[in-house]
C-alpha cells in the first residue's frame, strides 16, 4: 500500500481449499500465524490430531506459535528444506490471490487493502470462486454438499 507493507497469514483447509484462519499485520512476526491459528481453530475447533502443514519460516518454528499448535492438540508439519512443492496448496493460493486482487491494482492505505483482502476471501474465494478439484464447486458448496450427503448416509443407515 502507499501506507507501507501488509502480511497475510493463511490456514487453508485442503478438504474444501476453504480459508479457515487468515490474518493480515504490517510486520511479519510469530502473532501473524498464530493469530491465522486461533481464527482456523474458532471455526473449525478440530479433533485433536490434526495436521498443520507450514514452510519453514520462522514464525511458524516460533515457540508461540508451536505453544499454540500443542494447546489445540494440532500436530506439527514443515515442509522439507528448499522444497517448495511440500506446500503446494498454499502457495497456489498465493499465487491465485496475486493474479485475481494485487497485481495491476493499487491500494492507497492499509485500510483499503485489509477490506480488500476480507472481500476477496470471505466473500469471493471462499463463497463464489469454484475450483476443479472440487467439481467446480466453491469450496463452501463442497463443504455443504458434502455433509448433506453425510447426514443422508447417517439417516439411512
Amino acid at each position: 500500500t502507499d501506507e507501507g507493507w501488509l502480511y497475510l497469514a493463511i490456514v487453508l483447509d485442503l478438504f474444501n481449499r476453504e480459508v479457515v484462519g487468515w490474518s493480515l499485520k504490517a510486520r511479519m512476526t510469530a502473532d501473524i500465524v498464530t493469530d491465522a491459528l486461533t481464527m482456523a481453530w474458532f471455526r473449525r475447533k478440530p479433533a485433536a490430531g490434526l495436521i498443520h502443514h507450514s514452510d519453514r519460516g520462522s514464525q511458524y518454528a516460533s515457540l508461540a506459535f508451536q505453544d499454540k499448535l500443542r494447546e489445540y492438540g494440532m500436530v506439527c508439519s514443515m515442509s522439507r528444506k528448499g522444497n517448495c512443492w511440500d506446500n503446494a496448496p498454499t502457495e497456489s493460493w498465493f499465487n491465485s490471490l496475486k493474479n485475481e486482487r494485487v497485481h495491476g491494482l493499487r491500494y492507497k492505505t492499509r485500510a483499503e487493502m485489509t477490506a480488500a483482502s476480507f472481500e476477496y476471501i470471505e466473500v469471493f474465494y471462499n463463497r463464489r470462486r469454484r475450483h476443479s478439484t472440487l467439481g467446480y464447486k466453491s469450496p463452501m458448496q463442497f463443504l455443504d454438499d458434502w455433509l448433506a450427503a453425510q447426514r443422508k448416509k447417517q439417516l439411512s443407515a
